[in-house]
């Protein structure tokens, strides 16, 4: 099966292929890298000002292979930024809708993970099982491709998954008939909501104290940041061993203020990383109180990073960097740039045009000219390649200090309890009420009632279903059928004795006579019962279990319903004793009130925790409110 061949992802990559949707002729190979070059020119105003957490967006082609036919394709390891993974989601569906001949599927470790985002809303016969080669976008659009023959109760759940040229073939086809359900293209459209807006708003730009050879490479390769914040967040004691010493790339004595632009995710792994440098190393710190206090420890961080990056490199020459920065393919690329108003209206020269001039040409090198044959160059060798190739001047970095743009507020890093309950709410698409309102309009009938229409569900080995989840239809009570069950458990032949049993029979004289007088007056008052009788006598016998019952600790454990006269004689023949108050009328369990009273005591023994009763409540759209109960009231 193709499944067995595929490689398995990592816990943080994310594998993309793009299909030529209808069969490809003998220029399929030229069209599809044509596409490719067309698509990533196209979307470059996007991707040349994105920061990737560990590997850019890149296309390549891959020839045939077995059954799967020539497409388009990559691995891109995300890291912590799972962000990257959504926004090459994002990528994949506008290209398919700029390209309406491609379709695009992504999986990761999880599998169809665009079928994880939309759970609520898939079909009955879809599961991680049957779900390969089913998921596509295709024109911009979510698509699904079903079983191709419909069972008896609906769609086979073991329906076997199609080979990719056999999906290609029905959704070129018939591509209406395959568009995913509107809940399952809401909600993916709902976790994409924003893009590409929200790119900008993912960037965090900092003030960081820092050697003026890190601001120059930076400069001219905005990206290489996430090389060195992921060099000090994953460091181990062998990298920092060329940081026990002056540091002989990026020394102390040249640092220069700059603002730097991170990503959120590369910010918080900075900020969050409590580090004490080696005095040996030459870099200090002020006192926590100074105003440039975290300028100085962001630096101090960032050249720990570049210079475990530098203890690692191969020593490639400079001349060994290829010049790709040219030819039609570059020119393209700048041209298409200019008509989207890459460089928002900045004068040619200028240092604004400069350095988006700067991420252009990183992102061109890095995803656009890239030979598939050539090896990577590893982010160190390309910092000492930089250096050696580029003019440091310490007099423009102080005259571009002294007016540096203001730096972001940091402040979303703190996130209180109500703005976390607030996330979470949004999440599950619910209005989070005032504590007040919900205290107010709080009604425990609600609590019985979810409880009582989750109970009467349908469970499985897979888990139970919420009240709203599925099959509405109501649960029955066939009398016929429980009946007939009781006779095969009731009336069944006993089976054979074992030896204590034998040994009682000899004690007591019975004989198999009197068992076979027995049995035959079984079987004739078995004959004459009826299933109405039967049904009768059981409900005579479990009154008179609850008679019983009643004067024992396991009855008193339960709440009844109040009844006027009946309670104060309930309660007079309970003084009188056992014998009166087996004889008075007894009230009924009031069925409600003890499930609501066990509940509130489990959620209050959870003290603001999660656990079971707070999960599957909240799972039924019911949340209590806080426990305000001051202790010992």
């Amino acid at each position: 099966m193709e499944a067995l061949r595929r490689p398995a992802l990592p816990e943080d990559a994310v594998r993309y292929r793009l299909f030529a949707a209808a069969a490809a002729g003998p220029g399929g190979e030229a069209l599809l890298r044509r596409c490719a070059e067309l698509a990533l020119v196209r979307f470059a105003p996007l991707l040349a000002t994105y920061v990737w957490q560990r590997e850019p967006f890149r296309l390549r082609y891959v020839p045939r292979r077995g059954e799967t036919p020539a497409h388009l394709g990559g691995t891109t390891a995300f890291g912590d930024n799972v962000e990257d993974e959504w926004f090459i989601v994002y990528l994949l569906r506008e290209i398919t809708r700029e390209f309406p001949g491609l379709a695009a599927s992504i999986d990761d470790n999880d599998g169809e993970f665009l079928l994880i985002e939309a759970a609520d809303f898939l079909p009955k016969w879809l599961n991680p099982e049957n779900s390969e080669n089913r998921v596509f976008f295709y024109k911009g659009e979510l698509h699904i491709i079903p079983p191709r023959e419909p069972s008896e109760q609906g769609w086979a759940l073991s329906a076997a998954c199609p080979t990719v040229p056999q999906a290609l073939a029905l959704l070129s086809s018939r591509p209406e008939e395959l568009l995913a359900a509107e809940p399952i293209r809401a909600a993916l459209d709902k976790r994409l909501h924003g893009y590409p807006e929200k790119i900008q708003a993912s960037l965090h730009r900092a003030r960081c104290f820092l050697p003026a050879g890190i601001a120059a490479v930076l400069r001219l390769r905005p990206s290489l940041v996430a090389a060195a914040v992921q060099a000090f967040y994953l460091r181990d004691p062998g990298d920092l061993r060329a940081c026990r010493r002056p540091f002989r790339t990026f020394p102390a004595e040249q640092r220069v203020m700059a603002l730097v632009t991170f990503t959120r995710c590369l910010y918080a792994q900075l900020v969050q990383q409590q580090f004490v440098p080696d005095r040996r190393s030459g870099y200090t710190l002020p006192a926590p109180s100074h105003p440039q206090y975290r300028a100085y420890e962001l630096g101090m961080k960032l050249a720990h990073g570049f210079e475990i990056l530098c203890s690692k490199s191969s020593k490639v020459a400079p001349d060994a960097k290829r010049n790709v920065v040219s030819g039609p393919l570059w020119e393209r690329f700048l041209r298409s740039l200019k008509e989207k108003d890459y460089f928002k209206g900045e004068m040619e020269g200028s240092a604004k045009y400069l350095e988006l001039l700067h991420m252009a040409e990183d992102h061109f090198q890095q995803s656009v000219a890239v030979p598939e044959s050539s090896d990577e160059v590893s982010p160190g060798d390309e910092i000492l390649t930089l250096l050696q190739t580029t003019p440091i001047d310490l007099k423009e970095f102080e005259r571009e200090a002294a007016c540096l743009p203001a730096e972001d507020d940091d402040s979303w890093l703190d996130i209180t309890p109500d703005a976390l309950d607030q996330m979470l709410k949004e999440t599950r698409n619910e209005s989070l009420p005032s504590t007040k309102e919900e205290e107010q309009n709080y009604d425990l009938e609600t609590v019985a009632e979810s409880m009582k229409a989750f109970v009467s569900k349908v469970s499985t080995h897979e888990g139970a279903e919420m009240p709203w989840s599925s099959d509405e239809s109501h649960v029955t009570f066939d009398v016929d059928s429980f009946t007939k069950a009781l006779d095969r458990i009731l009336g069944a032949d006993s089976e054979e004795l074992d030896s204590d049993d034998v040994d009682e029979e000899e004690e007591f004289g019975f004989s198999d006579e009197d068992d076979e007088a027995l049995d035959a007056g079984n079987q004739r008052q078995e004959q004459k019962v009826s299933p109405e009788e039967l049904v009768g006598s059981l409900k005579a016998y479990m009154k008179e279990m609850d008679r019983e019952l009643a004067q024992t600790n396991v009855g008193k454990s339960f709440t009844s319903h109040k009844r006027g006269a009946s309670s104060v004689g309930a309660a007079t023949s309970e003084s009188a004793g056992p014998d009166c108050g087996a004889e008075a009328e007894l009230a009924p369990v009031d069925v409600d009130m003890n499930l609501v009273a066990n509940l509130l005591e489990s959620y209050s023994a959870q003290a603001g925790l999660a656990g079971p009763t707070s999960n599957i409540l909240q799972s039924l759209g019911v949340n209590l409110p806080e426990n305000t109960e001051l202790p010992g009231s």
